[in-house]
């Protein structure tokens, strides 16, 4: 049985009162269950550190002396050919120790993280971006490395650019990747028989990061070939493999470790690579520790982003509203390099039908090069820019039919038995979402509310409300199926305190709480007894990023691996200690009962050390089931989905174009939450993200190729004053994940990001009314003011 209550945070600093020694002996002195194990509320385990300022990050590490501080010097040219680069005022700058350059590099000139040799660290012959590195300035200090960087004199042959996909493909720039068909049935003559038909263009803006830390990387040179980089990234072993590769020496010389991140959300899957080596080939040039850590401006210019999608839809429907037919292009912005836009435009296909069922249906990507920096992971991978399709054709049939939205979703979820084969021929066999909806109509009082806002919309008032119930069907799963698997080392020592690593990375999400819940569960010990250290490569080797939603699912079944190799171990120990069969052995809360008599943990931890046994444990899990042929679009590339819905209503002014959202209430299905507090705050944290997405996060670029949305003065996140007036949120707490997922619980970070397009969908609604919902607005993301004013006077034009 485990504790239900809030815990406090593990603070391994504040562990005073009362002192680690005393809590544990208190702890086995009659305690009747553990405190922090699965299912159960428990704060953050640096909750305390990160809101009294002492959680320390990579910039925090202490510099030993003599450390060197790197810049890069980036381009400022979309596309043109380098005819001379002149550094001599570079060099001679204060305090300026040297230049990197493409020669200095002494392995490969290459970070892609596919392998394509595509993505340079340093330009040579051209720039294909504006912001692409071509050096780096080596210097004593930041300040005196960021001042030289930009006395670099360099003469450029322009050359012709194309800045979005639709420029692109006119420009016949290409592919940076290979694009993907979806295809079932035959959607071309389904579309051509159906009753009714609608095409049209959706145009999904992208989104930066912005985590509040920025990019980093310190690295810190050792004897022969070797380097240890700290980094703030979700990827330490391909930071590793990326370092030794550039460097040129084998991935055993590297060693990256991460403490923590101050936010991630895809932006340090791959993006870290490029600092972490020239950090490393800098340090290893002149033997001294180097740091680098661009300003914010340099950070957004420089790296990558959420893809920005042009998409042409078709639809095809009865008279009822219910789908026959769909076909899609989906024309994606990826940057001069293809980073992880293959993956990326296919992940967009696999959830363009989110949770709807399309009888026949074919999708297409098209990943295109343009002369903007690659475009990268971010939270939902591809899954929102495909899931906002769907809604829109779901608003677009609404319309056309004169039906509640709501209602045409419903005639379009995906059955049980039937009507429940994707577009790439996975079947979907854990379909909640018509159930998840149901409650959340219910709990959210819609029907009563959306007619409200129809009769105030009726008065025909300045002020007009929108209201909409959106649906998430996503699915969770590397789709390279090799990085689904992960590996966690385990130690108890001998005075009964555990030490516990593992591939995951902790971003602020809760990770490594959530996995130190399912040790301490598995072994019947108070979380207090547990330690988790930094990742590192040197402890557990070819980790998985963290991402895709699946460090809980990946990392925590390693770590229960692990912990049941020991716990084996133990028991047979016991039975032979104590001369019993092993069913007589049980762990209970802070101890071991063996027959009829119990022994404290600790004590019989110290028994087994003194019999000789191996308290220590690598375990490993790998996702079971998957299976993917990209050549032919089918498989299954998902162990399950995660379902959700959200209502938003919200209030325009039609003067302005300016709204507010006026309430939120979500239904997020995480099945048997491991941490139902923890997961909470990511719900709600991913529908704020998700709403700034669809909202007040525009990026933009001049027409020369400069971003100039470069910093939050320019680049506007929803701020507190942003979020619903009135925000509830609940967890399913009925579900319960039917695959053998880590204690039955579901992926959290992700699927709840798409639950801000209730906001978007609100909004067209809303604007929607001045023309007595009798045409699709057709608005584009994100849905700024000036938009929402457009998208009205349009209508009222057409009138």
């Amino acid at each position: 049985m485990t504790d239900t209550t809030v815990e406090a945070p593990i603070d391994t600093d504040q562990r005073k009162d009362p002192p680690l020694a005393q809590h544990l002996m208190q702890a086995e002195q009659g305690q009747h269950r553990i405190k922090g194990g699965v299912h159960s509320d428990l704060a953050h385990d640096s909750a305390i550190k990160h809101v009294t300022g002492r959680a320390e990050y990579c910039d925090d590490i202490p510099e030993p002396a003599g450390t060197l501080h790197a810049y890069l010097g980036l381009s400022t040219r979309a596309h043109a050919l380098i005819r001379d680069l002149d550094l001599s005022a570079v060099e001679a700058a204060p305090d300026v120790i040297g230049v990197l350059t493409a020669d200095d590099i002494p392995g490969v000139n290459d970070v892609s993280p596919t392998g394509r040799d595509d993505e340079p660290i340093f330009a040579t012959e051209k720039v294909e971006f504006w912001g692409q590195p071509m050096f780096a300035v080596v210097a004593t200090s930041r300040d005196a490395a960021r001042r030289a960087s930009r006395l670099a004199q360099v003469t450029y042959e322009d050359l012709p650019f194309a800045l979005d996909p639709v420029a692109a493909r006119a420009a016949d720039m290409g592919y940076v990747t290979p694009p993907l068909t979806l295809t079932r049935g035959d959607a071309k003559s389904a579309m051509e028989t159906a009753p009714h038909q609608i095409k049209g263009r959706l145009n999904v803006g992208g989104q930066d990061h912005l985590y509040l830390e920025g990019h980093i990387a310190f690295a810190i040179p050792g004897e022969d070939e070797d380097v240890i980089v700290h980094s703030s990234t979700q990827h330490p072993s391909e930071a590793q493999h990326m370092v030794a590769h550039v460097l040129g020496v084998p991935s055993n010389a590297v060693t990256v470790n991460v403490r923590r991140m101050g936010g991630g959300f895809g932006g340090k899957e791959t993006q870290m690579n490029l600092f972490c080596a020239v950090a490393a080939v800098a340090a290893k040039k002149w033997n001294r520790a180097v740091k680098i850590r661009p300003d914010r401006d340099d950070d957004m210019t420089a790296t990558g982003k959420r893809h920005d999608f042009v998409i042409d839809y078709e639809v095809g429907f009865d008279d009822d509203g219910r789908i026959l037919a769909v076909s899609g292009d989906f024309a994606a912005r990826c940057g001069f390099s293809s980073d992880l836009s293959g993956p990326v435009t296919d992940r967009a296909l696999f959830h363009a039908d989110n949770a709807y069922y399309y009888p026949d249906v074919l999708l297409n990507s098209h990943p295109m090069k343009t002369n903007t920096v690659s475009n990268t992971a971010f939270r939902g991978f591809g899954g929102p820019q495909g899931v906002i399709v769907a809604e829109r054709i779901m608003e677009e049939i609404a319309y056309h039919r004169g039906l509640d939205s709501l209602e045409v979703r419903k005639r379009n979820f995906y059955g049980e038995c039937e009507r429940n084969i994707t577009p790439y021929h996975q079947i979907v066999e854990d379909n909640i979402a018509p159930r998840v909806v149901a409650e959340l109509e219910a709990s959210a009082d819609y029907q009563a509310r959306r007619n409200a806002v129809l009769d105030w919309n009726a008065k025909g008032g300045i002020i007009r409300k929108g209201i909409a119930l959106t649906p998430v069907k996503f699915g969770i799963s590397f789709t390279a199926t090799w990085y689904n698997q992960a590996g966690a080392l385990l130690h108890i020592y001998s005075d009964g305190s555990i030490h516990l690593n593992h591939g995951g990375t902790e971003m602020g999400q809760g990770l490594n709480t959530k996995v130190a819940q399912v040790v301490a569960d598995e072994l019947q010990v108070d979380i207090a007894r547990i330690k988790i250290t930094k990742t590192t490569t040197e402890k557990v080797p070819n980790t998985s990023a963290t991402a895709a939603s699946s460090g809980s699912d990946l990392n925590g079944m390693a770590a229960q691996d692990a912990a049941r190799q020991i716990k084996e171990r133990l028991i047979a120990f016991a039975a032979e200690r104590w001369q019993t069969e092993t069913d007589k052995v049980r762990f209970a809360p802070n101890s071991v009962e063996v027959g009829s008599e119990t022994i404290p943990f600790a004590e019989f931890i110290r028994e087994a050390y003194m019999a000789r046994i191996h308290l220590s444990a690598a375990g490993f899990y790998k996702t079971p089931k998957i299976h993917w042929d990209r050549a032919t679009g089918k498989g299954r590339p998902f162990y399950y989905y995660a379902y959700g819905a959200a209502c938003s209503e919200v209030s325009v002014d039609t003067l302005t174009g300016e709204y507010r959202v006026e309430r939120t209430d979500i239904l997020h299905d995480v099945g048997k939450s491991l941490n139902p507090i923890i997961d909470k705050g990511q719900v709600e944290g991913a529908f704020i993200q998700g709403m700034g997405w669809l909202t007040t996060e525009e990026l933009w670029w001049d027409d020369k190729g400069r971003l100039r949305t470069h910093a939050p003065s320019t680049y506007k996140i929803p701020l507190a004053s942003d979020r619903p007036r009135i925000f509830n949120v609940e967890l399913a707490k009925w579900s319960e994940n039917r695959e053998q997922t880590i204690k039955r619980s579901k992926a959290v970070g992700e699927p709840p990001f798409m639950l801000g397009i209730s906001v978007f969908e609100a909004l067209s609604h809303a604007v929607a009314s001045v023309a007595d919902y009798r045409k699709c607005p057709r608005l584009d993301a994100p849905a700024t003011p000036e938009r929402v004013l457009m998208a009205v006077e349009r209508l009222r034009e057409a009138g």
